[in-house]
């Protein structure tokens, strides 16, 4: 490999250089090549042998490298093989997670309303709760008012001086509940009317309603003027005249003489029971009577009937009139009643007068007692509520 040969140069029929130049070039590089050829081959063995290593050191590194392209492609399909069946799955994961999502939200919007819900309850218990608790105390100084406006009229209508009590302890204890020192004014009036109400005498209108009961419950036995059967003293019957003759001793001789005094006394007792028995049926036949009212002999069954109720009616409206306090209808009633047992029934029989007795205990009963009113635990009660 001495010369290179002119057509081994590619560049050649290209070149545009003149006859003379290519002349004179190569008649100077023939000698060069001439005596250069072994120097030249000496130098190119080692750089032959380098580039065969390096050739082969190259092929190999090619080789390694496309096999461990190869690997990464074989890997690396592998992993797109489980990427794709991984992205199956993710997708169905993924749908499976939607579908929960949206029944999560569904539950998620239908708790939201209720929580809504729920808080707008809770805030209105709250308000109720605040208006409740601010208006406690109005409450309850309104159902004392109440309590104490009721017992009040009891007291002046029906006298009833223990409900008075009841009522008023019982809105001093509703108070003592309460540590407001606002309402010391209110139980200090409280106090007061306690007081007076305590302190007032008692009248036992018990007794005396159940003395009336026991007046109305014995107008049915009291005899009437007019009735049939008077009331007489039972008659005596007189001493036979032959008991005490009989009880003298006689002498035993003269039979005769004793014969006919017996006689004559038989006859004599026998006169004597005639003449009383006659003499009784005189009497009941005739009356003799002291009336200032002749009407009252003169009633018919039906009047007898309607008197005794008419007396009923009074001492029962006088029994009103007692537990109503009202004095002065108690008294009418009752002046009534007796006017009409004196001017219809026999007050010689003892039955009226155990029944006008009784009826004059009770007259003389005193129950003209001034009750007093509740005016200034209602006025304290009334001027706490008007503060604003």
């Amino acid at each position: 490999m001495n010369e290179l040969p002119p057509s081994s140069d590619p560049g050649q029929s290209f070149q545009s250089t003149p006859p003379s130049q290519q002349a004179e070039s190569t008649t100077s590089r023939a000698p060069l090549q001439n005596d250069n050829a072994p120097r030249l081959r000496k130098t190119l063995k080692p750089v032959y042998g380098g580039l065969s290593i390096l050739a082969l050191l190259l092929i190999a590194q090619w080789w390694s490298a496309q096999h461990e392209i190869s690997s990464l492609r074989d890997e690396v399909a592998q992993r797109l093989k489980s990427g794709e069946s991984l992205t199956t799955e993710t997708k169905v994961l993924v749908k499976t997670v939607q579908d929960g999502m949206r029944e999560l939200q569904a539950k998620v919007n239908v708790l939201e309303s209720k929580q809504t819900e729920a808080q707008s309850q809770q805030l209105a218990l709250e308000q109720l709760y605040q208006e409740l608790s601010k208006n406690r105390d109005d409450w309850a100084l309104a159902e004392i008012e109440q309590v104490l406006s009721t017992a009040s009229q009891q007291l002046q209508l029906a006298g009833n001086v223990q409900g008075a009590i009841i009522a008023l302890q019982n809105a001093d204890s509703r108070l003592s509940r309460s540590d407001k020192p606002q309402f010391i004014m209110i139980r200090r009036a409280i106090a007061k009317d306690l007081e007076r109400l305590k302190a007032l005498p008692t009248v036992d209108l018990t007794g005396i309603a159940l003395r009336l009961d026991s007046v109305i419950g014995q107008i049915d036995n009291m005899p009437l003027l007019s009735d049939e059967k008077p009331v007489l003293a039972p008659t005596q019957p007189k001493a036979s005249r032959r008991a005490p003759k009989k009880a003298e001793a006689k002498p035993t001789t003269d039979k005769a003489r004793s014969s006919a005094s017996d006689l004559i006394a038989d006859l004599g007792d026998k006169w004597d029971s005639w003449t009383n028995e006659m003499w009784t049926e005189v009497r009941q036949l005739i009356r003799v009577r002291n009336v200032d009212i002749p009407d009252a002999l003169l009633l018919s069954p039906t009047q007898s009937y309607y008197a005794r109720e008419n007396l009923k009616l009074r001492l029962l409206n006088a029994r009103v009139a007692l537990l109503t306090r009202n004095e002065a209808a108690f008294r009418s009633d009752l002046v009534s009643a007796q006017d009409a047992i004196s001017r219809y029934f026999d007050t010689r029989a003892k039955q009226t007068q155990t029944t006008q007795a009784l009826l004059r205990q009770v007259q003389a009963s005193n129950i003209s007692i001034e009750m007093p009113t509740l005016a200034d635990s209602l006025n304290a009660v009334r001027n706490y509520k008007a503060k604003p």
